[in-house]
């Protein structure tokens, strides 16, 4: 107990001493508050124009989590950055030699950047939604109302899922540079390319991000073949292999 006591604080120590990291915590928030603000605004200040159709299927909740597009991209670098700063410094080396038993080093980092992150999640979604909600006047909703709370909940839970799915692939990586030129492609190209053509939709709605976002939906739109929760446990199963696959990793490469 005293030694996972150790690295546990080893690893708090190694995150928080790296300001770049936090830093992209706090830009996470901010992002994804002022950008779901925005939105917010304009969706009121153009909601007249919308067709009735539109209207009939008009999400407040999901508006204001219009900025979690963005500063999901703050949780990407969040989640590569904790796994990648040991190897870009090699300190990796230092940090396996002091704790052998890698699984043990692995669940250490896990449960700090875990906690951090979704900290960070849950703070950064009941904060947009209740800003959102105030950017959008007289066509909010509240928590109060059928299926908001379980849509604002689970946009911190997102929030976490993707710096940890982050994580997952940069154990496999191990390169800072691979990791970002893989994840931010895969997010904010293929993922929308997939699930918004015909073709490939199917294949699309099984993504990571295409299926966890909609726990932060209230009006279901038709457009997905599941519920807000079992998008969830399709993101957890994409987060869980990604995890698995970087602890084998680490387990069998030299550092």
């Amino acid at each position: 107990m005293a030694h996972t006591g150790w690295v546990l604080t080893s690893e708090w120590t190694k995150i928080r001493s790296v300001r770049s990291t936090l830093w992209t915590l706090a830009a996470a928030l901010v992002v994804t508050v002022a950008l779901g603000m925005l939105i917010s605004f304009l969706v009121r200040q153009s909601y007249d124009d919308l067709s009735r159709e539109e209207r009939l299927t008009f999400d407040p909740t999901f508006i204001s989590f219009a900025g979690t597009s963005l500063g999901q991209l703050a949780m990407i670098a969040f989640g590569i950055l904790v796994v990648s700063n040991e190897y870009s410094t090699g300190m990796i080396r230092a940090s396996l030699t002091a704790v052998p038993q890698r699984g043990v080093l692995m669940g250490a980092k896990l449960v700090i950047a875990t906690a951090l992150a979704l900290l960070v999640g849950m703070l950064t979604s009941f904060l947009t939604f209740f800003l959102g909600q105030a950017m959008l006047g007289e066509h909010r909703t509240d928590l109060g109302e059928p299926g908001v709370l379980r849509a604002v909940f689970g946009g911190g839970l997102y929030m976490g899922l993707i710096a940890l799915f982050a994580m997952g692939v940069t154990w496999m990586l191990r390169s800072p540079m691979l990791s970002f030129g893989v994840l931010i492609p895969f997010f904010f190209m293929i993922s929308s390319i997939l699930a918004n053509v015909e073709a490939t939709e199917k294949i699309g709605d099984y993504l990571p991000d295409q299926a966890g976002s909609r726990i932060m939906a209230v009006i279901d739109d038709g457009e997905r073949p599941y519920g807000p929760w079992t998008g969830l446990l399709i993101m957890l199963a994409w987060v869980a292999a990604s995890l698995l696959a970087g602890y084998v990793v680490l387990k069998r490469r030299d550092a």
